[in-house]
Parts: C-alpha cells; sequence; structure tokens
C-alpha cells in the first residue's frame, strides 16, 4: 500500500498554496506555509520563469495526488477507469477520488486531515455497514454508512475532530450524525459540491496528451 512519507508541508510550498494536509496545524502559525511561502529547496526564492502549459497541467496533477494523499500508479489508474465511465471525465475523476474511504472519514469530520483519516482505517477503526473495513481506497456507495466503531470513540483525536466538525457541518451529499459517530453518503457529489481546489480538466489535458 503506497503512500507519501515526505514533508506534507513541502507540498504545500511546492504549490504556492496550502492544501490543508495537516489538520488544524494548518490554520495556526505553526504553518510552514505562513512562515515560507516559497517553494523548498535552495533554490526556492528565485523567481521562476513562466510555466508551460505541460508545466501547469502536470503542476495541477500533483496538487491533486497531494490532496488525496497518493502516488501517480494509483492515481492514473483512478484517470483510466474515470475515462472508460460514461459523461464528462474530469467530473468522474473527481467523484471516485470523493467516494474513497478515507476521503469520506476525513468529510464526516471523524479525522482532523485525509492522513489521520487514513491512519484511522488502516488501524481497523472504522467500519462501513457495521463491518470493519481497513483498506483506505475502498470506494463507498450511495446508501452506505460509515461509522467510528464503538471502542474506538473515546481516541482523543477522534473526539476534538467529530466535536470541530458538529458545529461546522459537513457537504451536503453527506449525512452526519456526531452523536452517534456515523454518517450516510446520500448522493454521488456533483462538481459544485466538491470542495476541492483542483481544475480536473488540466489533469484531463494532462493525460490526454
Amino acid at each position: 500500500m503506497a503512500t507519501y512519507h515526505g514533508a506534507r508541508c513541502k507540498l504545500c510550498r511546492r504549490q504556492g498554496m496550502k492544501l490543508f494536509l495537516k489538520g488544524q496545524r494548518c490554520y495556526t502559525d505553526k504553518c510552514a506555509f505562513e512562515r515560507r511561502a516559497y517553494g523548498p529547496g535552495q533554490h526556492g526564492q528565485r523567481r521562476r520563469r513562466k510555466p508551460t502549459d505541460y508545466g501547469i497541467q502536470l503542476r495541477e496533477k500533483q496538487k491533486a495526488k497531494s490532496i488525496y494523499g497518493m502516488l501517480e500508479r494509483q492515481f492514473k489508474n483512478y484517470y483510466r477507469e474515470a475515462d472508460r465511465q460514461k459523461g464528462v471525465t474530469g467530473d468522474n475523476l473527481m467523484r471516485l477520488l470523493e467516494r474513497r474511504l478515507d476521503n469520506i472519514v476525513y468529510r464526516l469530520g471523524f479525522a482532523a486531515s485525509r492522513s489521520a483519516a487514513r491512519a484511522l482505517v488502516v488501524h481497523g477503526h472504522i467500519q462501513i455497514n457495521g463491518t470493519k473495513v481497513d483498506i483506505p481506497s475502498c470506494l463507498v456507495k450511495v446508501g452506505d454508512e460509515v461509522s467510528v466503531r464503538e471502542k474506538s470513540r473515546s481516541i482523543p483525536e477522534v473526539r476534538m475532530a467529530v466535536d470541530a466538525k458538529a458545529g461546522v457541518g459537513t457537504v451536503e451529499w453527506l449525512e452526519l450524525d456526531p452523536k452517534a459517530y456515523a454518517g450516510r453518503i446520500l448522493e454521488l457529489p456533483a462538481r459544485d459540491q466538491i470542495p476541492s481546489p483542483v481544475n480536473e480538466q488540466l489533469i484531463v489535458n494532462f493525460y490526454s496528451r
């Protein structure tokens, strides 16, 4: 199960924007992007040349991979599946990424970041329709109930994340019951219901070259 193990703050600095990969830390003055809002490495502060079309498309793909926490082979497989489906390839891609179990756990507020949500899933704290699932890439379906296992609800990080989410709410295609530590998928999201700063058409253009 491949995943990125490097410094996550470098990914934000490389993209030139905050991707909120480290949960609550990203909202504080400890955020590395707030202190060093330039690219990582010894050449990070140099003035960069105007990017090519290829460079812009590549950067957008890398941004999406960073946000959803996956490496190239897995991400490309999602694109291939989206391209096989009927409809707009970019919209299909975003829906597939949003249906990942680790993303649903994050959207419901059971974890402060997608990496924390992935850890919860891998360590067996999450269940779908009452059955424990430990595969972060598992795709949920409409009507599925995703919940935190009863013995895992006392984990401090989970309780803090749920309390923070209860006052904010979740995306409109999900239904959250914070008292039961459970949520339900009401429908597949339309593109305007997915709050991710990704231009998926650039990704489609990149893979279509």
